[in-house]
Parts: structure tokens; C-alpha cells; sequence
């Protein structure tokens, strides 16, 4: 069963500021963030695979999945990308590894649980089902998978989103020109169907609204709000460049249309007037164990049996009628054959 969340408050003291809007007001609500999170890491500088401004937007990620970690105490966790992450400090109990997971998975021991999350537009459809199968299988029986997936449609549930605005036109943009790359960013959308797929069962649902900006009165969310704001401000490029150019519709764009683009995209997500969020969605479910497995394997085939036996059924049946079919015009009286006159004769 699908558990969404309500609407977001908006925090009314956030526009009690001067000149009724001030971008550097809108930067001073992430000034700790920025300075807690991202500054030690830009003064040792980023490694990444060729775009560093990219590679900012998922240090926000980075950062959360840490602190996740170090509360999973005594447990040891196992962190997996293509690239080396965006950070020189992890938990004790934390390994980073540089690997591939469309590749087969070496790890001699099978995991508790395994998360994912943020990885729309990673594959095709075939890779996501070799993903979820070896996840599937690398999973103890009776251990837990879970993804969180977020969406690309900025929305507004007071309306302080224009329906004409650059942002409103983001997702449909976005999503067209993955669709048609054959890396599809519906994730949030699809990760259900093939979660269930692949065999996993008991298997639960919760849809949030994330919000892009610090204007919550919810505390929690107010944060979420920052962090995804930074998120969203320094990924847009990427994201933005590769597909828009290559496959945006109804044809390619041109690289000066996309950072138009983007630079106007980006001017609206500082604007504190517009209570913007993103669709997100966290799906949890486990690996049957061996009694389940052998359980849901014998109704399997049952069945299978069931509807075998109900084809040859429909089979015997459609057979037979066939066979009472009789062309009664070739039906002759031994020894006037001759006699009788052909059909084409006539």
C-alpha cells in the first residue's frame, strides 16, 4: 500500500527580509550548510571523472549516507560507485569501493541489507533487472533491499509556481530527452514493478514531497530543503547539458539554448516566493527466506500445472470442434461421383 505524505507548511517568517527579495538573504540560509559540509572538502579540492561542478551536487548525498552510517554502529557497511566519492572522511566502520555493478558481484559474503538511491537515468531496462537480480541474490534470505528515487517534475501545491515558468517546464524536458536515450529518469515511477520482479516480497511504499529550498516551517524539512536546493543548483548543468543536447526534442539543442536554459532555471529555484518540491519515493521489501521461497516456489508450480492443464483443456476442445466440422459439399454417394457436377462447374 502507497503512504504519501501531506502537504508542506511554509514557514511565514521566511520573507521578512529587505527589499522583499535579496538572492544573498536566499545564500545565507545555506551559509552553514556550505561551510559544514562542502567547504573542507573544496579547500582539499574534488576528484572526479571530468565535470567537478557536477560532482558538487552529489557531495550533499554523499554527506547524508555518512552520517546514516555512523549510526549503524557496530555494523560494517560497504559503499559502492563508479567513481571515487566526493569526500576525505568516512566512519570507521564504512568501506568505499570503486566497482560496477552491472559487472557480477565478487563480495564473498551475502549482505542484511542493501539500499540504493538517486541512481534515475543510471540504466536501460535490461541493466536494471541484472541490478535487481543481483541484488536479489547477494541478499541474505530474509534480508532487506531499498531504493529512494526522486522525481524530475518541480511542482507547487499553492500555485507560487507559474505554469509558465522554466521549472515547470523542467521534467517534461528532462524526462522526454532520457526516454528517448534509452536511460529513462522515471524511476520513481517503474522501481515497483520491477522490484516485485525480481522476488521480493513484503514489500512497502512511501511517497514524500521533497522540497527545493529552506521554506518549510518544518525544521527537518527545512533542512531537507537546503541540501536538495544545493542538490538541484549545482546538478542542473549536468544533467541539462548531456541529455538536452544530444537527444532534447523535437530536436537537439544547441549548447548556448541549454545554458539559457538552465541559467534561467537556476534564477527561479533562488526565488523564495515559489514553495517548489519534487515528488520522491522510498520502496523497502525482503528477500523470501528458505521456507518462503520453497512455499512461493510450490504455488508457482501448481500453478503452472493449473494452467497447463486449462490450455490442454481449451486445446482438446478446439480440436474437437474442428473436427465436427464437415465440408458437406465433399460428401459424394459412391458411384455417382461422376455424375455429380463440380462446385467450380457450376
Amino acid at each position: 500500500m502507497q503512504e504519501v505524505d501531506e502537504k508542506i507548511a511554509v514557514d511565514p517568517d521566511f520573507y521578512q527580509i529587505e527589499n522583499d527579495y535579496d538572492p544573498s538573504d536566499f545564500q545565507s540560509e545555506t551559509t552553514s550548510l556550505a561551510s559544514s559540509i562542502y567547504k573542507g572538502v573544496m579547500d582539499n579540492g574534488r576528484r572526479g571523472p571530468s565535470d567537478e561542478q557536477q560532482f558538487e551536487a552529489l557531495e550533499a548525498g554523499a554527506f547524508l549516507m555518512s552520517v546514516l552510517v555512523e549510526e549503524a554502529g557496530q555494523s560494517q557497511v560497504r559503499g559502492v560507485d563508479l567513481y571515487p566519492p566526493p569526500i576525505d572522511w568516512m566512519p570507521p566502520n564504512c568501506i568505499l569501493e570503486v566497482d560496477d555493478i552491472l559487472q557480477e558481484w565478487t563480495w564473498r559474503e551475502k549482505f542484511d541489507l542493501i539500499h540504493m538511491s538517486l541512481m534515475l537515468g543510471s540504466f536501460n531496462a535490461t541493466e536494471w533487472e541484472t541490478v535487481y537480480r543481483q541484488c536479489y541474490e547477494n541478499l541474505e534470505p530474509g534480508g532487506w533491499f531499498e531504493q529512494f528515487e526522486g522525481g524530475c517534475n518541480v511542482l507547487s501545491d499553492d500555485n507560487t509556481l507559474p505554469k509558465d515558468s522554466v521549472l515547470a517546464s523542467w521534467g517534461p524536458n528532462i524526462l522526454g530527452a532520457a526516454a528517448l536515450s534509452g536511460r529513462p529518469v522515471d524511476t520513481l515511477d517503474t522501481m515497483r514493478k520491477e522490484i516485485e520482479k525480481a522476488g521480493f516480497i513484503d514489500l512497502h511504499e512511501k511517497v514524500y514531497r521533497w522540497p527545493i529550498g529552506p521554506w518549510p516551517r518544518d525544521p527537518v524539512l527545512k533542512e531537507a530543503g537546503r541540501l536538495n536546493w544545493h542538490m538541484w543548483k549545482t546538478g542542473m548543468d549536468g544533467y541539462a547539458t548531456y541529455l538536452l543536447t544530444k537527444f532534447g526534442l523535437p530536436e537537439p539543442w544547441s549548447i548556448e539554448e541549454v545554458q539559457v536554459f538552465v541559467a534561467k532555471a537556476r534564477a527561479e529555484i533562488h526565488n523564495p516566493k515559489y514553495h517548489i518540491y519534487h515528488f520522491s519515493r522510498r520502496i523497502w521489501a525482503r528477500r523470501p527466506t528458505e521456507e518462503e521461497a520453497a512455499e512461493i516456489a510450490a504455488k508457482k508450480e501448481k500453478e503452472d500445472l493449473q494452467r497447463d492443464r486449462e490450455q490442454d483443456k481449451k486445446q482438446g476442445k478446439k480440436d474437437l470442434s474442428g473436427a465436427d466440422k464437415i465440408n458437406t459439399s465433399q460428401v459424394t454417394t459412391p458411384g455417382l461421383m461422376k455424375d455429380t457436377p463440380s462446385s467450380e462447374g457450376v
